[in-house]
C-alpha cells in the first residue's frame, strides 16, 4: 500500500526557494514509492460542493497575488487522468462529485510542493475540492473512501497547514513571534497523530483556544483530515518536515506508512 501524505506548503515562494522545506520535499520525491498518478486535496480549492478534476492537461493556476514576477511563470505541466477521475468519483457515490473539465486546474497548494517531489512532472496529477459547506467529520469519511486507493499506487497527498494565522504572521518587516498557542497545537495534534487517536483531531474545533487561533478558518486544516481518513489501523506515522514559518504557519508534514 502506497503512503498517504499531508505537507504544510507554506509560502508560494517555496516554489522557488532552495531552503529546507524545499530540499526536504525533493527529498520525499526521491524516497516514496513512485506512483502511478496523485490525487492531491488542497487548501485552495475550498467551494461549495465536491468536484474533481478531469481534464487531460490541467492549467496551472496562479491563485494569490503581490509576488515576483517569476513565480508567475512557474508552468507545471503534469498531464491528467479523466479515467481515473471518474474512478475517484464512484468510489465517492453517492456524494455527488462534479467532473470538472477546465474551470480548476493545479493550483499552488498542489505544484509548489510537486514541482520539488516530481520535477519532470511525468505522473498524472488530480485535485479533488474541499466542500466549504461540510464539517470537519465529513471530509474525514471522504478520505476513508479514498482509502482504497492507496492499493492502487495512487498517492493521497493532502496540501495545507496544520497551523495558519495569517493575522499573526511575520510579513516583511515585522519579526517572526514566537506563539506558545501555536506551538502547543501542533504539538497536540503530533501527539494525537502517533497515538492513532483521530476522533479529537476531526472535532478540533473543541481543542479550545489553541485551536482557535490556530485553525481561524478551516481550509488549511482539512486535508489533513482526508489524508487521516486513509490510515490503516496501527499504520506508521512519522513526520519528515518539520518547522515553523512567520511565527505562526506551521511546516509540519505528515506520512503515514512506508
Amino acid at each position: 500500500m502506497l503512503p498517504a501524505l499531508f505537507v504544510g506548503h507554506g509560502n508560494p515562494m517555496n516554489a522557488l526557494d532552495d531552503n529546507v522545506y524545499s530540499r526536504a520535499w525533493a527529498a520525499l520525491g526521491r524516497t516514496l514509492p513512485r506512483p502511478r498518478a496523485i490525487l492531491c486535496i488542497s487548501a485552495h480549492w475550498y467551494v461549495p460542493g465536491t468536484a474533481i478534476t478531469a481534464m487531460e492537461h490541467p492549467k496551472t493556476i496562479h491563485d494569490f497575488g503581490g509576488f515576483p514576477r517569476e513565480l508567475y511563470a512557474v508552468r507545471y505541466l503534469a498531464p491528467g487522468d479523466p479515467q481515473l477521475a471518474a474512478r475517484i468519483a464512484g468510489v465517492l457515490a453517492p456524494i455527488p462529485v462534479r467532473l470538472d473539465d477546465g474551470s480548476w486546474g493545479l493550483d499552488h497548494g498542489s505544484w509548489s510542493i510537486l514541482v520539488h517531489m516530481y520535477p519532470d512532472a511525468e505522473v498524472p496529477v488530480l485535485q479533488l475540492s474541499i466542500d466549504e459547506t461540510q464539517p470537519p467529520a465529513f471530509h474525514y469519511e471522504l478520505g476513508r473512501a479514498l482509502a482504497r486507493l492507496r492499493d492502487e499506487d495512487v498517492l493521497i497527498l493532502g496540501s495545507g497547514n496544520v497551523v495558519h494565522n495569517l493575522e499573526t504572521y511575520a510579513w516583511r518587516r515585522r519579526p517572526a513571534g514566537h506563539y506558545a498557542w501555536a506551538d502547543r497545537f501542533e504539538r497536540r495534534v503530533r501527539e494525537l497523530l502517533t497515538a492513532d487517536d483521530p476522533l479529537p483531531l476531526v472535532e478540533y474545533e473543541r481543542m479550545g483556544e489553541d485551536a482557535r487561533l490556530s485553525v481561524p478558518t478551516p481550509e488549511h486544516y482539512l486535508p489533513l483530515l482526508y489524508v487521516l481518513g486513509t490510515r490503516a489501523p496501527g499504520e506508521s506515522v512519522v513526520f519528515p518536515v518539520e518547522g515553523v514559518d512567520g511565527g505562526s504557519v506551521s511546516m509540519l508534514a505528515v506520512q503515514l506508512g512506508r
